[in-house]
């Protein structure tokens, strides 16, 4: 049974503190042919486009939340409706729906920053993409250089030591050396404006075998460089096409609705900081049409590199992003549970209920379709400029 629209209610996907929290999101208003961001208050959304008229341009102000608490912001929906009409398949396009919660923003991700998908990642070139062949090269990954490198701080002497032996032994591999190298890998998740928010479908390429959901803390980033919110994000990923050769990379990360944010950008403030993102725990859960059920979690106490050196490595004098960005900043979930036989692993089917959540931020919650058969994204930066003009 399809459990999307069950689990989309208010009380299903706002943080447990949302009473205190500011909440920042984008709805879909159809009588102004368009988005207007929006802030989350008493069951309501209420417009923020008096204050700002995009999301990017509200997280350029010097104090966003100042600037929200001196306005009168008109109400336009309840949340519980909003939710309730954002699923394509059943939805009432003369009322408003919810969108990602960004809009401008550069969308990057930060990837092998936990250990356990690094080991994966290396396992997953060693398998060359094909998942019947991965349990093998996992127990020959470990047997050399063992489960446990957290200890191993990344670009520290010790690290460089590590490598050294691994080179030696000719298993040195290219996910190593951004896990506990200096730098970290940074890439380009997806376009501005392409991400797609909670209640709609997450699309996977439809030549993909072997694929996962990534539960994800995704942060706000002005053009400054300072990190101002967070999120929730899955950075849908494809196991087969990355494992075949890295530079596949885009082609496995970047995919009709391949990038998942939500529900909300929760602004940091006294009672909600970047010391409360490290301790958050990211939970996962897949409901198959089929009944098959996963679970999961994902600790950022265990991630590999702070996020705020994630942030500075990302943005800076050599990264400059002028309406800011969206930094997923990895996993350490990679799953592994056999789906369709032994030592086939897991791999999505269409109808999946992706739910990503922790209690400080949410819930986002996507159903699973193919890449070609999701809702088309058609409203790009440049309709966004025309709508803004009217």
């Amino acid at each position: 049974m399809n459990t999307l629209r069950d689990r989309l209610s208010p009380s299903a996907v706002l943080p447990c503190d949302h009473g205190t929290a500011t909440l920042i999101g984008r709805a879909w208003m159809p009588q102004r042919g368009g988005p207007v961001p929006v802030l989350v208050r008493e069951g309501g959304l209420h417009d923020l486009s008096g204050v700002a008229r995009t999301v990017s341009e509200l997280l350029e102000r010097a104090a966003p939340r100042a600037a929200i608490a001196a306005a009168d912001l008109p109400r336009i929906a309840s949340l519980a409706d909003a939710l309730a009409n954002c699923d394509p398949l059943t939805r009432d396009p003369t009322r408003p729906w919810l969108l990602a919660p960004c809009d401008l923003q550069a969308l990057k991700a930060a990837g092998v920053t936990f250990v356990a998908s690094m080991l994966e990642r290396v396992i997953e070139e060693q398998a060359r993409g094909d998942a019947s062949r991965a349990e093998a090269a996992r127990k020959a990954v470990v047997a050399v250089i063992g489960d446990n490198l957290s200890n191993v701080r990344p670009g520290s002497p010790e690290a460089a030591r590590l490598k050294e032996v691994l080179v030696a032994q000719r298993m040195w591999s290219q996910y190593l050396e951004v896990g506990i190298g200096p730098d970290a890998e940074i890439f380009t998740k997806s376009q501005p404006m392409s991400a797609v928010g909670t209640g709609v479908e997450v699309g996977i390429h439809p030549g993909s075998r072997w694929n996962n959901p990534e539960p994800e803390i995704v942060l706000a980033i002005n053009s400054r460089g300072e990190v101002v919110g967070a999120a929730l994000g899955n950075d849908v990923n494809l196991r087969d096409f990355e494992g075949r050769s890295a530079l596949l990379l885009g082609k496995a990360k970047d995919n009709n609705g391949s990038c998942a944010i939500g529900p909300f950008i929760r602004l940091f403030d006294n009672g909600f900081g970047i010391a409360d993102v490290r301790g958050c725990d990211v939970m996962l859960r897949v409901d198959g049409l089929d009944g098959f059920e996963l679970s999961g979690s994902s600790s950022m106490s265990k991630i590999s590199r702070d996020p705020l050196d994630l942030a500075a490595q990302a943005i800076g004098a050599n990264h400059r992003y002028p309406d800011g960005l969206m930094l997923f900043m990895g996993t350490m979930f990679a799953p592994t549970q056999d789906r369709y036989g032994p030592g086939q692993g897991f791999t999505h089917a269409v109808g999946d209920v992706v739910t990503v959540h922790t209690p400080r931020l949410g819930a986002l919650v996507n159903r699973v379709n193919h890449a070609d058969k999701t809702e088309p994204w058609t409203f790009g930066v440049g309709a966004l400029i025309a709508h803004l003009s009217r």
